[in-house]
Parts: C-alpha cells; sequence; structure tokens
C-alpha cells in the first residue's frame, strides 16, 4: 500500500502562529468519490484558491486522477454537503446536502471544466444522510470456472439484474434515492419528457419505517430484484441495525415507494466489555451490490470495534403442532434469513471512514474484496474480508513533501482523514483529509492479498474494461514498470483470437487500451504515436462510411424478416462500387480529406527513417493497407 502522490493546498510562509490560523479556517469534514471513469468528486469547506478563508461553506470539485492538480469547481453550496454520488456509467454526480437539497449535474458536451444542473428537488427540514443514483440493469461478471477461456463471450456474462424503476417495457429510469436522518426515504426521478432538453424531476417521499425515527447512519445497496437494500442505526449499540428492503415502482399518476422491514441485529457483545464501545459510527455494505454482507464499526473510549456480519438462511426448528401437515415421512424444516457476526477488528484509536468494493468482477460467492479503515490517528489500514486480517498499512503523514519546512510538517501533524474511497477495479484508494487534500494510495490486488500485481491478473482487468467500458488508469499505475511489454502481447494476442464481429465492435476500445500502455513503456513512444495516428484514420475512415449511399435502390420483393436474416452475409460482400456520396457532402469534409492527404505526405517523406531497424512502422503499414 503505497502513497502515489498528494496534491496539496497552497498557504502562505509566514509565521508559525499565521500558519495555524491558517489551518483552522480551511479545516472542516470533506468527501470524495471516485467514479467509473476515474473522476474524482471531492469538498473543501473553502475554495482552493482561497488562502484567507473568506469563502466558507462547502464546495464542490472534480478532477481527473491522472491530473488532480487541474481541478475544477461544479459548485458552491452555503449548506454542508452530505452526500456526493456518481452514477454507474460516470457522467451525472449528485450532490445532497444539510437543508434537503438534491442537486443532479452533469458534462456540459462531455467537456470535465463545464458542468450543467439537470435539476434540484429539495425535502424541506430534512438532513440529507445517504443517496444512491438508481441501477441501470447492466451487470457484467468474470465467470470464475472459466477465467482462463480464449473468447470474451465464455469469459465474461451478462448477469441478470433489473433496474430499479422501470419504464413500461422495461427501460431503465435514471433518477436517485436519498435517507434523512428522521427516517425519510426520498426519490427523484429524472424524466425525458421535460421542456428544452432538461429533464423533468418527479419527487416523492415516504418513510423508512412504520415510525419515524433518528438515523445517524446509513449504507445503501443494490438488490438483486431490483429493490434497494437499506442499513440504518441510530448510533447507540443499545439499539439494533435495521434494515429495510425498498422498492419503487412508477405508475401511470405518481411514484410509489414500498419499504418493507427485514431482520435486525446488535453488536456481538460477548467476547468485549459491556459499555466500551457506545457510538455506531459507520455502515457499509461489503459489495454495493451484494445486499448479504455488511460492515459496522463502533466507537468508545478505548478505540473502534468493526464487525462483519453477514445474511445466512437456517433451518428454524418448530414444534409439531405448528407443522404443515404432509403424506410424506419427512418434511422439509422451516428456514428463516437472519444476520450471523463473522469476524472483527480492534484498534485502539476511533474510526472516522470506511469504505469498501464497489462491484464485484467475479462470480465467485462470497466476492472477494478489501475493507479499507480510515483512523483518527491518521493511520489507513486495508483489511481482508473473510476474516478481517490486516493486509496492509499507510498514515496520512507519509505524505509530508521532503522539500516542506519543519514548521509545515509540524503542523500537518494535526491533519486528519475525513473520507475514503475506492477506485472500481480495487487498485487505488483516494482519501481526502479535513482540508480536502488529495491523497492517493497504490492497493495490492484482491487476487492476492498481499501478493504482487499479475501478468494474468492484470490483463483479465484490461479485458474486463475493455468489455465494460470501465477506466482502466488504476489499474496501469498498479502496474510494474518491467510488465508493460508482456501486459501489452499478452492483452493483444487475446483480442486477435477473438471472433471478427468481437475485435470489430471493440476496436476502437481496444486501440485506446493498447496506446495507454505503449506510452508507458521505455521504448513505446513511437508505437503509441503510431496507435494514434490509426485511432484518428479510423474514425475518418468511419465517419466518410457513415456518409455512403446506395447507387441504386435495391428492389422491395423480399419482406423485413426475410432481408434481416440476410445482413450479415450482405455486410461481407459489398463492394464500394455500390456506394456513391454526394459531391457536396465531399466538400464539407474537406479538412479531414486534407489531414488523410498530409498524413499520407508525411508517411512517405519519413519512409526511410522506417526502415531502420527499431522503428516503428505500424501506421505506415496500416495505412497502406
Amino acid at each position: 500500500m503505497d502513497l502515489i502522490y498528494a496534491v496539496f493546498r497552497k498557504h502562505t510562509t509566514s509565521s508559525t502562529k499565521s500558519l495555524q490560523n491558517f489551518e483552522c479556517l480551511h479545516e472542516g469534514h470533506t468527501l470524495c468519490s471516485v467514479s467509473s471513469q476515474n473522476i474524482v468528486a471531492f469538498t473543501t469547506t473553502t475554495e482552493i484558491e482561497d488562502i484567507s478563508g473568506k469563502t466558507w461553506g462547502s464546495h464542490v470539485y472534480v478532477a481527473d486522477l491522472n491530473t488532480p492538480w487541474y481541478s475544477h469547481k461544479v459548485v458552491s453550496n452555503k449548506t454542508g454537503v452530505t452526500a456526493l454520488e456518481w452514477d454507474l456509467p460516470g457522467d451525472k454526480l449528485l450532490v445532497a446536502d444539510t437543508a434537503g437539497n438534491v442537486q443532479l449535474w452533469s458534462f456540459k458536451d462531455h467537456i470535465l471544466n463545464d458542468w450543467v444542473c439537470l435539476g434540484t428537488a429539495s425535502f424541506p427540514g430534512e438532513h440529507i444522510l445517504g443517496a444512491a443514483f438508481f441501477h441501470n440493469g447492466k451487470k457484467i461478471s468474470l465467470v470464475s470456472e472459466k477465467k482462463d477461456n480464449v473468447y470474451y463471450n465464455e469469459k465474461f456474462t451478462h448477469l441478470r439484474f433489473p433496474p430499479s424503476v422501470r419504464y413500461f417495457g422495461g427501460r431503465p429510469m435514471e433518477g436517485c434515492l436519498v435517507i434523512s436522518t428522521t427516517g425519510m426515504v426520498g426519490v427523484v426521478i429524472a424524466s425525458r419528457e421535460g421542456h428544452q432538453g432538461s429533464p423533468q424531476l418527479i419527487i416523492t417521499s415516504d418513510s423508512l419505517g412504520s415510525t419515524r425515527h433518528r438515523i445517524t447512519a446509513v449504507d445503501i445497496c443494490y438488490g438483486k430484484n431490483g429493490h434497494f437494500l437499506v442499513a440504518v442505526s441510530s448510533g447507540s449499540v443499545s439499539l439494533p441495525i435495521q434494515c429495510f428492503r425498498v422498492s419503487v415502482k412508477q405508475g401511470d399518476e405518481k411514484c410509489v415507494i414500498m419499504s418493507q422491514a427485514l431482520p435486525s441485529f446488535f453488536l456481538q457483545s460477548s467476547p468485549i466489555k459491556e459499555n466500551q464501545y457506545r457510538h455506531v459510527s459507520q455502515l457499509k455494505f461489503v459489495v454495493r451490490e451484494d445486499a448479504d454482507s455488511l460492515v459496522v464499526a463502533a466507537n468508545g473510549d478505548s478505540g473502534c470495534l468493526i464487525e462483519i456480519w453477514e445474511l445466512r438462511e437456517k433451518p428454524l426448528p418448530i414444534h409439531k403442532l405448528f407443522q404443515p401437515k404432509s403424506h410424506s415421512s419427512q418434511t422439509e424444516p422451516f428456514k428463516t434469513v437472519l444476520w450471523q457476526h463473522q469476524s472483527h477488528f480492534m484498534s485502539s484509536s476511533p474510526v472516522v471512514c470506511i469504505t469498501t468494493s464497489k462491484l464485484s468482477i467475479t462470480t465467485t460467492m462470497p466476492p472477494p474484496c478489501y475493507v479499507m479503515v480510515a483512523l483518527a490517528d491518521g493511520s489507513i489500514h486495508c483489511l481482508y474480508r473473510d476474516s478481517l486480517k490486516q493486509v496492509a498499512t499507510a498514515s496520512l503523514n507519509q505524505a509530508w513533501r521532503q522539500e516542506e519546512a519543519p514548521s509545515s510538517k509540524q503542523q500537518r501533524l494535526g491533519l486528519r482523514i475525513s473520507h475514503l474511497d475506492m477506485s472500481w477495479l480495487g487498485c487505488v484508494l483516494v482519501a481526502t483529509d479535513t482540508q480536502g487534500q488529495l491523497y492517493l494510495y497504490r492497493l495490492l490486488p484482491i487476487s492476492e492479498p498481499g501478493g504482487p500485481m499479475t501478468v494474468p491478473y492484470a490483463c483479465t482487468l484490461l479485458e474486463y474494461c475493455l468489455v465494460t467500458g470501465l477506466d482502466w488508469w488504476d489499474l496501469l499505475v498498479s502496474l510494474r514498470p518491467s510488465m508493460m511489454d508482456t501486459v501489452c502481447e499478452r492483452f493483444t494476442e487475446s483480442f486477435n483470437r477473438q471472433l471478427q464481429q468481437v475485435q470489430q465492435f471493440h476496436y476502437v476500445q481496444f486501440l485506446n487500451i493498447k496506446t495507454s500502455l505503449y506510452r508507458l513503456t521505455v521504448n513505446g513512444q513511437s508505437k503509441a504515436a503510431d496507435l494514434t495516428s490509426l485511432l484518428m484514420l479510423h474514425s475518418v475512415a468511419t465517419a466518410f462510411k457513415s456518409l455512403l449511399r446506395p447507387s441504386d435502390l435495391s428492389s422491395h420483393d423480399k419482406g423485413p424478416a426475410e432481408s434481416l436474416a440476410n445482413v450479415d452475409k450482405v455486410l461481407f460482400h459489398l463492394e464500394a462500387k455500390e456506394f456513391t456520396v454526394e459531391p457536396s457532402t465531399l466538400q464539407s469534409l474537406q479538412q479531414l480529406i486534407q489531414w488523410v492527404a498530409d498524413l499520407a505526405l508525411n508517411l512517405l517523406a519519413r519512409l526511410p527513417e522506417q526502415r531502420q531497424p527499431g522503428k516503428s512502422s505500424g501506421v505506415r503499414h496500416a495505412f497502406c493497407c
């Protein structure tokens, strides 16, 4: 668990007293959240450029994990931001605050530094504590028994995972679900029937339980039947950890929220002294798409206690008078679902934040994953899910820069971790302190806890990103430089074995991944440049092909069904002379045609250089073909 980088705020280099005042002005509770495209959203109590503390509030920023020093402000809030969540594709950002406001933001024209608010929902008098976007029903996993297969369609499978809310016909709806401190469950649906392209928000709220009650900790995960599973705590260990099944249905006139209470449980207290741990501070499902395991953290005077509970199905003996009458001699035992304590972890310092894996890549049950724990003493512990065994540890104090003055280092001892979040592949961990400063840590691969990253596992993750569309940057920073060439060769060899239609579908994403791998190799810069030009040529060729029109309209003797059955055969036997492009359309593509001509002339001029040993000729060969 190594520190990759730390991004600190600017501050004045004056006296120690002035530095202390500076630190106090900018401290506060902050949040961070990593999207599936490795874009981090984080909050600060003052603006990043502010060195005087005059912009007190709650400010939301976004940054690419590859260039974290280029941060862009999304919104400035007067009230504190309490929930920060990305949707599954990584396009929309949810911002909720203590005043009950829920804002939905999105990129404008896919530009990171330009954001547009899709809408704002208000729940007056409510303190939003947790939030989650609707699931879109798309879930792809690696089949554990077929991980060594050659073809992607055998190695990866689309699991049945219904969307959280559906239109007529099963199309997924976009929206979010929020939980407040008073036990309110709110739903915001972004309908596509709005005016001027902006979605129309449908807002509904209801009580989570039969009566409202105070909530201090909450977590939300996705159920396998399209519902949400919500775990809540009132803060005291003398009160149970309650779980609810929440379903949302959109009717013809209004949205309906249905909440059902599930089995609850108390913290395990047999090996622990009574009243040693009094306050439940954190709840977190082990995997966001696995509702069977829950992590509970409690603080006390002597430190913290972290427990893992699993939802198990167990037979329950009942009296024969209550058993159903059956003609057979043996009747099946009555089964019930209950929470069972699995393992625990104790520390002498209180827990500040817990984060877990966002998704399970494999179909293995239970899925292998890490539980990341941040403590008040500035330490971060990486625990393995099965037994909560400590795999690695790190400290916030290790992020000092060597060139910093001793007085600055002394003041950084007072910094505390505020929030944690893992990347979607589970390769890196993002931490933010009370001043909104970012820290990025490299994690050990979950396939071999405590061991190094292997070439087969790295290639499998790259193929998973190729199929699912997830960003692979966090995997690249986890690879050793000596592995790059081997991983690239094996990844290319695996892709070339796929069926022709599969290669054609994933070709653009394949070029992007391969280009990023070559950029990290010692002698791969020229190959990366070749692949970049090849990607541009492929884009230009695709643009030209999309403009082709048939010269002569074919006869319509055959019906639509019969024509559709011959689509594959027709596509592979088309000839260029059967299509044409209007001259006026070609004139509008003058810039692209000129670019292709310039590239061709440049390659011809550099032909003598390409013939020298060790020179790359990828683009020349691809262009000539």
